[in-house]
């Protein structure tokens, strides 16, 4: 038993020891899915066309029956004592819409239907628009700890070089000092570039709630613009569902002109011949004063507001397209040239600095200038890399690229949230 212990305690130690993440390639269309298949607000959108559509099955129905029971010369003073000259009717009621309210309901039921529809569409995009700047985030993070691991290395190398002449009294006492205080630098740079990719792939997993350990990402930036130059389907259809919404506020105007009719029959009861008459009644409104005009000619100036709103926005998007796409065309065209052009030769005049330095050619100085200009270098990709995937990401944006359907848009929101129902 005594030789068993230590493979019993081995074999426990493994079981208890924390298992290694494993490591999951996302691309970036694959994140925006996963994204849409949890987000609240997508779900909030899926219960704005479900109450759209119930909006739109209210709008069908019809005015209530009414049923009246009236009691006349129930009571009073004479002849007229209790019961005696009583007459009691009961009478059923209906109000006749008329002017085509019912219909002009039920339409523009339907396009507060298809506005929520069409909203979702738009919220799709936008989260898209989010989950495509944290992905873009995540490919600039690693770029950022990429160099900053080269620098580290490339100031230790230096340091070493600097100590050997130091130590061989060939450079001051101080040139060690230097040396030490890039390396210290490029340290608290590189554990700030490790915290931001950190950081980075949590906030990208936060769209799916998920954890961001092990997560890599698949693609760049550095990569042709070919977004058409067209707005997206997206925010057409929005623009043109709350137009129509707008028409169909007309038309229901309208339909108030017209005033309704209430028919009313009944019986009556006569207690002093103990007989049954048959009643009939009507209502007629005089529409003389209240034509519902203010109302209509509002509808109307509201549905040309957003005609020309929609027209200028509309031409707005397509010039921001155009400066976007020049923009980013402009920025690839600087970020390909430092990737190709500046930084390799910013590196190789480092290596040769540092080999004449070796020979007692150059001193620490020159080394340093040539290490800042190849960091300068390194930066400047960075920062047009960095905006150029902001560039992408409006564009994208705007073009509509994660554009989907009603139907898609809203079918993922809605089985997420009947999973969590069912799991309640």
């Amino acid at each position: 038993m005594s030789r068993l212990r230590p493979a019993t305690g081995l074999i426990a130690a493994l079981l208890l020891a924390p298992l290694p993440g494993f490591a999951e390639t996302i691309t970036l269309e694959r994140a925006v899915e996963r994204a849409s298949a949890s987000a609240p607000r997508l779900l909030a959108s899926a219960a704005a066309v479900e109450a759209a559509s119930a909006g739109r099955l209210q709008a069908g129905a019809r005015p209530n029956p009414s049923l009246t029971m009236t009691a006349e010369n129930f009571a009073g003073s004479g002849r007229y004592d209790v019961w005696t000259q009583s007459e009691i009717t009961a009478s059923y009621g209906h109000t006749l819409e008329r002017g085509g309210k019912r219909e002009a309901r039920i339409a523009f039921a339907e396009k507060d239907v298809g506005v929520a529809a069409a909203t979702a569409q738009v919220m799709r995009l936008n989260l898209a628009e989010q989950v495509e700047r944290a992905y873009y985030d995540v490919v600039i993070a690693d770029e950022v700890a990429s160099a900053a691991e080269q620098r580290l290395k490339t100031e230790s190398e230096l340091q070493e070089e600097a100590l050997r002449r130091v130590r061989g009294y060939k450079d001051p006492l101080f040139v060690e000092t230097q040396a030490a205080a890039r390396v210290a630098a490029a340290k608290v740079f590189m554990e700030a570039a490790q915290r931001s990719r950190i950081n980075a792939r949590q906030v990208l997993a936060s769209f799916w709630g998920g954890s961001g350990e092990g997560l890599e990402v698949h693609g760049g930036v550095l990569t042709e613009t070919n977004a058409p130059m067209v707005i997206a389907p997206a925010d057409e259809a929005f623009e043109e569902a709350r137009i129509a919404r707008a028409a169909a506020a007309v038309e229901l105007e309208r339909s108030r002109r017209a005033q309704d009719y209430t028919l009313s029959s009944g019986l009556r009861y006569l207690k002093e011949t103990d007989d049954v008459a048959l009643v009939f009644g009507i209502t007629v409104p005089i529409g003389r004063f209240d034509q519902n005009r203010g109302n209509i000619e509002r509808a109307e100036a509201e549905r040309l507001l957003l005609e020309f709103e929609a027209e200028g926005d509309r031409l707005e998007r397509l010039r921001r397209l155009a400066v976007l796409k020049s923009d980013a065309d402009s920025a690839l065209m600087r970020a390909h040239a430092i990737k190709t052009d500046i930084l390799p030769m910013a590196t190789q005049a480092l290596e040769q600095v540092r080999e004449g330095y070796r020979r007692g050619g150059f001193t620490f100085g020159d080394i340093q200038g040539a290490a800042d200009a190849m960091i300068k270098a390194q930066e400047e990709w960075i920062a047009e890399a960095r905006r150029l995937s902001d560039l992408q990401t409006e564009i994208d944006r705007l073009s509509g690229r994660f554009d989907a359907p009603v139907s898609q848009a809203t079918a993922g929101s809605k089985a997420t949230a009947g999973s969590k129902e069912s799991a309640q």
